[in-house]
């Protein structure tokens, strides 16, 4: 094993290990060298970018999940201008959903107007076909009440959305066309099994914060272009040494109060550590006394999300993407011309809260799914189908239960120097690219204060 100096090339030589190359990792790597550290950045895996990435199938380029994001999305926002990658992720002008209605063959959409908040969704929801009458109104009643709570009273954090929604007068109809929809692809989790704080913090911030809230955008080259090509440029241009397939085994004090942080074959003393690795890592590579109790880490579940992919011979979908209800289909986007796939039209699935699907082989996923994509899609019947394969992310996200905000630490541990990032950790949001860059700016901040270092570089409302 060898020691790595560090001590060289930042002022005062202060220096910083971030452990995890994640967004949560990339993003605090890059604040603690744009506020004048030395930076190392170890991540175990070959590529940077966590669980938001690609990889080679042949010749297509696929992302192991489709993932999208908000304009109230602004760190990672912040992120994508950092990193030169905004213009490869860019926002619709306005948001527009369309959304199938399985059952009756209908198609719905929620749209958004300039009207200020909550008139900007007022004419969506008054044409919604998916809802009967009532149900709307319904609707609107309980959206007016979900603006008057606090996201971060811990007293919602002890309830179920669903239970909340039910009180309401929310129909089973009107929550899965509706609250579910949109709820199911940001928490992970049907209305039932999702806090009530963070289903409040996703719609109020979402719908009912500014009328351009919700637009949507995603990446329109693959997730490795922003998040490892392009964040890989700008660690090396920010003066950050980048170690991947370097897995830590373990961090610990020094004698003179540093931090030593041990990989397979190399030591590194620094005097701060960023983990930003997922819960149950940071539980065993965190030093006794880090946190009161570092066992509600373990306490933080997991929920999976799993993608389908197929490859047609000919075009089957229009939109960019659409949602449906009334199916075991959620979302379906196009992903052909970012994956290089040029024999057809490239279609991904996704698949999140897929707790009774994770597991299921490809032969039986694939016997339902097709003839579900043939009925909502009438040109892909008949159409040849060139590929299908399946992603699976079992801990793709921490699960937002009811009680799980009381578990999530902060940046700050006990042991002074060392620091904690990652969605799953106490950002106020769910486990979004949002939430994981938002980690890491928090991070990096309090790293950057304890030092007496300039962190005005930093995005602002992470704080």
């Amino acid at each position: 094993m060898t020691a790595y100096d560090m001590t060289g090339g930042a002022p005062d030589g202060q220096t910083a290990v971030v452990v995890g190359g994640g967004l949560a990792g990339v993003t605090a790597a890059l604040a603690l060298a744009d506020g004048g550290l030395r930076v190392t950045l170890l991540e175990g895996r070959p590529r940077l970018g966590g669980l938001a990435f690609s990889f080679q199938r042949g010749d297509l380029t696929v992302d192991n999940g489709q993932h999208v994001y908000l304009r109230c999305c602004t760190a990672y926002r912040w992120f994508l201008d950092r990193v030169g990658g905004a213009a490869l992720a860019p926002l619709q002008d306005r948001l527009d959903v369309p959304v199938l209605d399985a059952e009756r063959m209908r198609l719905g959409r929620l749209r958004r107007t300039a009207l200020p908040v909550p008139l900007h969704l007022a004419a969506s929801l008054t044409t919604y076909p998916h809802l009967s009458l009532a149900e709307r109104a319904q609707v609107g009643r309980a959206a007016l009440a979900l603006k008057g709570l606090d996201p971060a009273d811990p007293a919602l954090d002890a309830q179920d959305f669903g239970s909340w929604l039910a009180a309401r007068g929310q129909s089973p109809r009107a929550v899965e066309a509706l609250w579910d929809l949109v709820g199911v692809a940001t928490l992970n989790a049907v209305a039932g099994d999702a806090s009530l704080g963070l289903a409040a913090m996703v719609f109020k911030t979402g719908l009912l914060s500014e009328p351009g809230a919700a637009d949507i955008g995603w990446a329109h080259v693959p997730l490795g272009e922003l998040h490892d090509r392009l964040a890989r440029e700008a660690l090396d241009k920010a003066g950050v040494r980048v170690e991947t397939r370097a897995k830590v085994g373990a961090i610990s004090r020094t004698e003179q109060g540093s931090w030593q942080v041990t990989t397979g074959g190399e030591r590194l003393d620094a005097d701060t550590v960023v983990l930003a690795v997922p819960q149950r890592e940071a539980y065993e590579l965190l030093p006794e006394g880090a946190l009161d109790r570092p066992e509600e880490l373990l306490s933080i579940g997991t929920a999976p999300i799993l993608n389908v992919h197929v490859l047609y011979d000919r075009k089957v979908l229009k939109r960019p993407f659409f949602a449906a209800v009334g199916s075991p289909v959620q979302w379906v986007f196009d992903r052909t011309d970012s994956s290089g796939y040029t024999g057809g039209q490239y279609l991904a699935v996704s698949q999140s809260a897929a707790q009774g699907e994770i597991d299921a082989p490809v032969a039986e996923l694939r016997a339902r799914y097709l003839p579900e994509l043939e009925r909502l899609l009438p040109a892909a019947r008949g159409a040849g189908v060139r590929d299908f394969f399946v992603t699976r992310e079992r801990t793709a996200t921490f699960a937002p239960t009811p009680g799980v905000g009381r578990l999530r630490p902060g940046a700050r541990t006990k042991a002074a120097g060392l620091y904690l990032a990652g969605a799953w950790t106490a950002t106020g949001w769910p486990a979004t690219m949002e939430g994981a860059v938002r980690s890491g700016t928090t991070a990096a901040r309090a790293a950057l204060t304890a030092l007496s270092r300039p962190h005005d570089h930093l995005f602002q409302e992470a704080a």
